[in-house]
């Protein structure tokens, strides 16, 4: 498999789409994993659609922040179920339970949020475009944002403990996407972990917690996290058996972040040279 993230394809010329087309066909990979923020909002159906006309593969995703700009949750997810239902190709891992990669290898993903939960939110001097441009923000008002991130995050954490615990007795390697880092630990820019300041807004803090319950309940469980979001790469290992990759990105300049190859004992992620 490949891994993209943070594509923005509402931002990226001809020539940078196509020269990413061309890239990924040329890996001859079994399947591309794309972590977030495709497009935005009415946009991300199309530009699925597209990537699914122009690539040859299976594609697993998750949604992020900016694909909800311009519209709302509810109706961003409908309409992205929809569209996965009529096709072969593409494959909403926040619409799914785990789905078999090889004995006792999974991939599931949830698109996580940044739920404040983490850091300081009250001191934060950070105001996210978010706040205006997602509809559900935008009704709630400021004094209920707060609030509204911690029930958007404790709504992701639950479904993702829910795939976990359904995973079946002999899984020995889980593969998840997401989109937000879901540790302070993970949320990289420049070669630094994030403060206190951004924190609030860049960590799933409560996806975090249910990863850490599933790697000390499945000790025997070796957990990859893929996410996005920074556009800044890092890899944070925060116990024996959960990593995380953070994924880099240039505003249009789509590029493939890693390759994954999976065995029957192994998963590994080797990061591509021409990852931007």
């Amino acid at each position: 498999m490949v891994w993209t993230t943070d594509l923005h394809l509402n931002s990226v010329p001809p020539r940078a789409w196509e020269r990413w087309v061309r890239t990924i066909s040329a890996l001859k990979a079994d399947g591309l994993v794309i972590t977030g923020d495709i497009s935005e909002g009415d946009d991300v159906v199309p530009q699925l659609q597209r990537i699914a006309s122009e690539i040859n593969l299976p594609i697993y995703f998750v949604l992020g922040n900016h694909d909800f700009y311009g519209s709302t949750f509810q109706a961003t997810r409908q309409n992205v179920i929809h569209a996965c239902r009529a096709s072969s190709q593409l494959h909403y891992l926040t619409d799914l339970s785990a789905l078999a990669v090889s004995a006792g290898t999974y991939l599931l993903g949830e698109d996580g949020w940044a739920d404040g939960t983490v850091g300081n939110y009250e001191e934060s001097t950070i105001h996210l475009n978010d706040f205006q441009r997602i509809g559900d923000f935008k009704a709630c008002g400021q004094f209920a944002w707060k609030q509204k991130l911690k029930d958007i995050g404790s709504d992701s954490a639950k479904r993702l403990r829910n795939k976990l615990d359904q995973l079946a007795p002999d899984t020995h390697q889980v593969l998840i996407l997401t989109h937000a880092p879901p540790f302070r630990d993970a949320c990289w820019y420049e070669g630094k972990t994030t403060d206190d300041n951004w924190a609030p807004f860049f960590v799933a803090g409560q996806v975090g917690n249910a990863l850490i319950e599933f790697s000390i309940q499945r000790p025997d469980c070796k957990v990859t996290v893929l996410c996005g979001h920074t556009h800044h790469a890092g890899i944070a290992k925060i116990a024996d058996n959960l990593q995380v990759h953070t994924g880099a990105a240039v505003l249009g300049q789509p590029s493939i972040e890693a390759t994954i190859t999976v065995t029957s004992q192994t998963l590994t992620v080797v990061p591509r040279n021409d990852a931007q």
